[in-house]
């Protein structure tokens, strides 16, 4: 690799053409200020939206007002991450961050004042006024939330105190990620090194038995040491979420997560029954595991380790993107083009710098093309992750140029549909074409550990979630212990008799970032099930399938997920979408199981 290069080092044909944007920090300079003086007119409106040519009014107004505040804000995150030591630009994006809180108490007044309006005057004039028609989803979405909206002055209170209650997720990120330390182990060569949360990963796949479980035993161990500490800190999570759902009225906290996007509850508790329905089928996985990796015994350090070991191939960019544009042929010539498109427009900032933030994502904004940072390294994994974030980013294409403004954001549930049914398509592409035995056993491999951690795995995580809220919403206090019991009895029910579940698993729910955002990881899975569907009814050629996806990706936010998914064929309050996704697991089992 060398040393690694310096932003200004890398070619411009490598990186993304953020100058469409603003072309310099001094034009920059220049929109802010002139957002800054017209957002305050904002709050002229404040006790005026009393009919609908002024609620309009305020409408278009803020939407002038939020899309210059949006280009602003990308501009400056997306030339931070560029160079996260660029102190200017650090400034830039400071100053931006601050300004948006600001930005957020002029319009807070919007929903309260809307709520106190009869919800009989607002049809009437959605009714008389022509351009307030296709505000009429997002009125019905605010008046739905009615019995959960409380007072002007409880509102201020709760926002007041949202960060004294948002401590324990502060905490558990400042514990972990800072203070925490791991101690060292030796890697495969002998060599000591450090263990962190950031190489873990690379350390429990390492085909040396000895090192994993080193890595596995050290890394728990220190969490077990701190058990109280973290049980207390997920404890008042959960507490804060809950209380937060009591005073606004819901009937439990699950009710409180799903229903502002009118997810059924069942959805949730569906996807739960019917992975216990069929633990039989991950039971199978870790027998041929067991098998494939000749052990006598299983444990739990040995669940991430590749059956097969392949040589690592480099893989150009350019190749990636060739492979990636024949994985998604079955699309169609329109999305291909966009693809090309965003690749030759300058979408991608492709490969590592100096400073630059690591990972990767899709981002960008009404006004802006999708953005996307990769950390091109040249593996196939690197491939998977192009094929993934333009899929994010095509969707964001599609949304923005078929919506309105404020109905070009899509929610979570939806958000991981499109970047998965690329990565879906890809694997079936690359495991199809594969001729070597060892590299399609591979890659199988590969899609089996995708189903695994991102639909089993989750959704233990969710039943682990249902099972801590429902015992604290009835006043049962959970300690380390109770926790450690929990998640033990999960692993022995997801996993089977075939594998040893080690005690330093127990500890494992002190480490996952997302329980401290409730009911959230469920959506991993719901979003992969819907991909599966999506990209199955696509390969198989189904009538209309590529125009019903390419309805889902045009729709954004202008319905509530559930609606939008089932009008493009994939409905998810049945349990088909997850149990097709298992059956592509069981058929992937029969493949690697000869």
């Amino acid at each position: 690799m060398g040393e690694l290069k310096k932003r200004e080092e890398i070619d411009n044909k490598f990186k993304w053409n953020v100058d469409k944007v603003f072309k310099n920090i001094e034009e920059w300079e220049k929109d802010f200020q002139v957002l800054k003086s017209e957002a305050v007119t904002l709050k002229d409106y404040s006790g005026k939206l009393t009919n609908g040519e002024k609620i309009l009014e305020y409408l278009k107004l803020n939407e002038k007002i939020s899309r210059k505040a949006e280009k602003l804000y990308i501009y400056a995150h997306l030339k931070s991450d560029e160079d996260t030591s660029n102190a200017t630009y650090q400034g830039l994006m400071s100053k931006i961050d601050i300004y948006m809180a600001e930005l957020a108490s002029y319009t807070a007044f919007f929903v309260p004042e809307i709520l106190n309006l009869e919800e009989e005057f607002i049809k009437k004039e959605i009714e008389r006024i022509d351009e307030l028609k296709e505000y009429k989803f997002s009125f019905e979405d605010i008046l739905k939330e009615k019995p959960h909206i409380l007072s002007k002055d409880m509102e201020e209170l709760l926002a007041a105190a949202s960060d004294c209650l948002d401590a324990p997720s502060a905490i558990h990120n400042i514990l972990t990620n800072a203070d925490m330390t791991f101690g060292k182990i030796n890697d495969e060569d002998g060599n000591e090194i450090e263990l962190t949360e950031g190489n873990y990963s690379e350390f429990i796949r390492s085909k040396n038995r000895e090192v994993r479980k080193a890595a596995f035993e050290k890394l728990f161990g220190e969490y077990s040491k701190l058990k109280n500490t973290l049980a207390t800190s997920l404890s008042c999570s959960i507490k804060s979420f809950n209380f937060s759902s009591k005073v606004r009225k819901y009937n439990s906290a699950l009710e409180a997560s799903l229903k502002p996007n009118n997810i059924p509850l069942d959805v949730y508790k569906n996807a739960i029954k019917v992975m216990n329905n069929n633990l039989s089928s991950l039971h199978r996985y870790v027998s041929i595991k067991k098998k494939l990796l000749g052990l006598d015994e299983i444990h739990m350090y040995d669940l991430y380790v590749p059956v097969i070991e392949v040589q690592k191939e480099k893989v150009e960019f350019n190749d990636g993107v060739k492979v990636v544009l024949d994985a998604l042929k079955p699309l169609g010539e329109e999305y291909l083009n966009i693809f090309e498109s965003g690749i030759n427009d300058g979408w991608i900032d492709i490969y590592e710098n100096k400073g630059k933030r690591g990972g990767a994502y899709s981002w960008g904004g009404y006004d802006t093309m999708p953005y996307v940072l990769l950390n091109y390294n040249n593996q196939l994994e690197d491939v998977s992750t192009l094929a993934h974030e333009m899929g994010h980013s095509i969707h964001s294409y599609y949304s923005r140029k078929e919506q309105p403004y404020h109905y070009a954001g899509y929610t979570l549930f939806c958000a991981e549909v499109a970047s998965t049914t690329n990565e879906s398509l890809l694997i079936h592409y690359l495991i199809d074409k594969e001729t070597d035995e060892r590299k399609k056993l591979h890659l199988i491999n590969q899609e089996l550990e995708q189903i695994r951690t991102t639909v089993f795995r989750q959704l233990m995580f969710a039943e682990f979630e249902l099972y801590t809220h429902e015992t604290l919403e009835k006043g049962i206090p959970l300690t380390a212990e109770d926790y450690n019991k929990v998640w033990h009895d999960l692993n022995v029910k997801y996993f089977g008799e075939e594998i040893i579940i080690d005690k330093e698993i127990d500890v494992e729910w002190s480490r996952i970032p997302h329980f401290y955002s409730d009911f959230y990881v469920y959506q991993y899975a719901t979003g992969y099930a819907a991909a599966s569907a999506f990209a199955k009814s696509i390969l198989e050629g189904k009538e209309n399938a590529v125009e019903k996806y390419k309805g889902f990706l045009k729709a954004g936010g202008s319905d509530y997920p559930i609606n939008i998914l089932k009008n493009a064929g994939v409905d998810m309050t049945t349990d088909e979408p997850i149990e097709a996704t298992l059956r592509r697991f069981n058929e992937l089992l029969d493949m690697i199981d000869r």
